[in-house]
């Protein structure tokens, strides 16, 4: 069954590991990122290289929005990109398609850059400057927003990393020669331009490799969350003790008598907007610790590349061999009902336990690494499989439909979440609702005895029972049957 790009252009994994390439899914995007801060701190220079340009593009968009009012025409071209989806990395987990960089991320790039960050480029407290910094100021601009534009603004040379693979090591009927928009930015037109490249070619569209060594699994290593986490930190470092004092006061100014965690945070913010100095110093701090920040994002990769490309690619194969669950019987609910069933038998009958547990040990612990291991296994289907359908009361995973009277609804879930009781009670009866079927299936993924006992408690309180239609399904591995220990 072909999953990934080696399987698809018969090229080994070896090969693509050796090129330094990551494997990605030609089904489904991963859910890794591009990590700017890893062009910063490598030792390679064309990645150095690559970061230089990236930030001398910034500085042209930092004087165009210190010119003035930029027009709506200009701001889509300079600030808006679309996804680049033909390298399949980033948050769909159905096909490749992603929402790209919208007016949202355009405004704060332009309102950060004209007001509070007139000195990119010249900072006097960081080593560098970073693209990230443009984001720190704002919610709702993370890690897929970074990747995104980073992509944009380096797929000239994605382009010819991909070319000088595709002519070393694929058969030419497997390439062809497409002209790529967006390839490099002229600043004599001030345009973005297309140039061609023979590329990887498969249903209509070229595909792009990815330096395994630019790529992380979780945020970038400057990121929002990071900023704000270290904020009391930040604010005792400022060096100059009447800016420090200032800091404080103004802290504490917008903080009310008794504060919630979200008043923290907002005063947070707020501080921040007015003294950017933190930025730098928490940008500083980062910078000093780029060693780790290329340690860590390793030791990500690795782990997504042993449950969600090595160990996905063995689960495909046992499924492969029951030859039922890429078969179509009946309605959605019954080949949905029977893909589940099918899963559960071979986690916890057939060693598929293990790729629910990274290489270090510990399970699975976000539900999104679930639904994509879940599509992954489900493609070969003639019906219509949508993840995160959102019809105006909160996504659902997925969504089976084949024509419009016959619809599926699936829920994966960590027997750990903390919403589970209140999800149980009424999150599929309105999504049900929303999406006008009267038909749905809730799986609970739990890997510890006192998980097991959680959701059970939770079912018994509920009044629910397990059946067709709620699965549990047992990813422990200190049950299992010594025969299905081998690895």
């Amino acid at each position: 069954m072909k999953v990934f790009f080696s399987d698809f252009f018969n090229v080994t994994s070896k090969t693509l590991k050796d090129y330094g390439a990551f494997n990605v899914s030609l089904i489904n995007d991963l859910p890794v990122f591009i990590d700017p801060f890893l062009l910063f701190a490598s030792k390679k220079k064309e990645y150095r290289a690559l970061h230089d340009n990236m930030i001398a593009y910034l500085a042209f968009l930092r004087d165009k929005s210190k010119e003035g009012v930029i027009s709506p025409g200009l701001v889509d071209h300079w600030f808006r990109f679309k996804e680049v989806k033909q390298n399949w990395l980033g948050f769909s987990k159905s096909g490749n398609n992603g929402s790209g960089l919208g007016k949202e991320f355009a405004a704060a790039m332009n309102d950060g850059l004209s007001t509070i960050f007139t000195d990119f480029g010249k900072e006097k407290i960081t080593k560098g400057s970073h693209l990230e910094k443009i984001c720190l100021i704002k919610d709702g601009v993370g890690k897929d927003n970074i990747s995104d534009f980073t992509t944009n603004l380096i797929k000239g040379f994605l382009c010819e990393y991909t070319q000088e693979f595709a002519l070393k090591h694929m058969k030419s009927n497997r390439t062809k020669n497409v002209q790529v928009n967006h390839a490099f930015f002229d600043y004599k037109s001030e345009r973005w331009e297309s140039k061609a490249f023979t590329l990887p070619y498969i249903d209509g569209d070229y595909v792009l490799l990815t330096p395994r060594d630019i790529l992380t699994k979780d945020d970038t290593w400057i990121n929002r969350q990071g900023l704000l986490g270290e904020f009391d930190g930040l604010v005792d470092a400022v060096p100059n003790e009447q800016l420090r004092a200032q800091v404080g006061s103004y802290f504490l100014r917008n903080m009310p008598t008794k504060p919630t965690k979200k008043d923290r945070a907002r005063a947070k913010s707020r501080t921040i907007a007015k003294f950017p100095q933190l930025i730098d110093l928490y940008i500083r701090s980062k910078e000093d610790d780029k060693d780790l920040a290329k340690t860590m994002s390793a030791a990500n990769l690795d782990e997504v590349e042993s449950v969600l490309v090595k160990r996905v690619g063995e689960l495909v194969d046992i499924l492969i061999s029951k030859k039922a669950f890429y078969e179509t019987p009946g309605d959605t609910l019954e080949e949905a009902a029977k893909r589940v069933q099918y899963l559960k038998q071979v986690v916890e009958n057939n060693d598929g336990y293990r790729f629910f547990w990274t290489a270090k040990g510990e399970p699975i612990s976000r539900e999104t690494d679930l639904h994509v291991i879940y599509r992954l296994t489900w493609f070969a289907s003639q019906d219509d499989l949508n993840a995160e359908v959102n019809n105006g009361r909160g996504p659902v995973d997925f969504k089976i439909s084949r024509g419009s009277k016959d619809k599926t609804l699936v829920e994966f879930k960590l027997a750990k979440n903390t919403q589970l009781e209140a999800n149980l009670r009424k999150q599929v009866e309105i999504y049900e609702a929303a999406n006008e079927t009267k038909k749905s299936i809730k799986v609970i993924f739990y890997f510890t005895v006192a998980e097991h006992s959680r959701v059970t408690g939770i079912l018994k309180k509920l009044k629910i029972n397990v059946g067709p239609h709620l699965v549990l399904i047992d990813a422990r591995k200190d049950n299992k049957p010594s025969g299905s220990k081998a690895r």
